[in-house]
C-alpha cells in the first residue's frame, strides 16, 4: 500500500462523534474517549 493512499484513507474517516449528545469531538492524539467535554464532565 502506497503512503498517499493511507494518508487519503485517514483523511476520508468521518469525524468523531460523542456518544451521548452526538456533536462532533475534536479528536486529541492523546484522548480516546467517546464524549465530549460536556458530556464528560456531567
Amino acid at each position: 500500500m502506497k503512503t498517499e493512499s493511507i494518508v487519503q484513507f485517514f483523511k476520508n474517516l468521518p469525524a468523531k462523534q460523542c456518544a451521548t449528545c452526538g456533536t462532533e469531538i475534536e479528536e486529541m492524539h492523546e484522548c480516546y474517549s467517546n464524549q465530549c467535554e460536556t458530556c464528560n464532565n456531567l
